[in-house]
């Protein structure tokens, strides 16, 4: 399979508009990165933008699993803007810290509770992507390859990341820098290929935000010293 088949034949069946969208989708969804590596608050806003987009591409797809967990990541994005806003003196910027052993012990629990309610999703994805209609469906987890698990295991991932982004703390690019890299390849399979590369430039920019945040700590704590 070579370069033309992974990122131009996919989109030969789109719609311009289809290809907009996901094009102004990706851009956001970089702009949002950008701002958190900046501790920029603006994170929340670009970010929602994005989600939002790919919620409508997702539901237009027929992907309707897909396209509740990208309501879920709106939903997280909207609590750690609230959470941003509070913890903010100049309203635009916020300082950054380690996580505490009880945030590590929260965060397992959300990790295995979003693997449960997104494994419970896909279970009724079937019934979900025939529009809520039990005619001619059947349940289970049969329809599921391997990149509907990695989704379950990149998704569980990306809440917890996004929970300790809302919290403010540097351990939140180590899992957008693992989830990121991992859905390289989902994305191609999935015959995304735009979103495979934004993806890709997540994952650069995810280590340069751990970088950052960690010298701004650095630099806090040298001054407070």
């Amino acid at each position: 399979m070579n370069l033309y088949d992974l990122f131009v034949k996919p989109y030969e069946d789109y719609t311009a508009l289809q290809i907009m969208l996901e094009t102004t989708g990706t851009f956001f969804g970089i702009l949002s990165v950008y701002f958190s590596i900046k501790k920029n608050i603006w994170v929340y806003p670009t970010g929602i933008i994005s989600t939002l987009i790919y919620v409508y591409i997702l539901f237009n797809f027929g992907l309707l699993g897909d396209c509740m967990i990208n309501i879920y990541y709106t939903a997280m994005s909207i609590y750690g803007w609230i959470l941003w806003a509070k913890n903010s003196e100049d309203n635009i910027h916020v300082e950054v810290s380690w996580a505490t052993k009880k945030e590590w012990i929260f965060a397992s629990l959300l990790f295995i509770i979003s693997l449960l309610l997104v494994t419970v999703i896909y279970y009724y994805k079937p019934y979900i992507d025939n529009h809520f209609s039990m005619t001619g469906t059947n349940l289970g987890l049969y329809h599921l390859d391997w990149a509907n698990w990695l989704d379950v295991f990149t998704t569980s991932i990306f809440l917890v990341g996004m929970w300790f982004m809302a919290k403010q703390r540097i351990e939140n690019w180590v899992f957008w820098i693992i989830g990121d890299f991992i859905c390289m390849p989902m994305m191609i399979f999935k015959g995304l290929g735009i979103t495979s590369v934004q993806y890709l430039v997540f994952t650069i920019m995810a280590i340069m935000g751990y970088v950052n945040w960690k010298k701004s700590f650095k630099e806090k704590k040298r001054i407070k010293s």
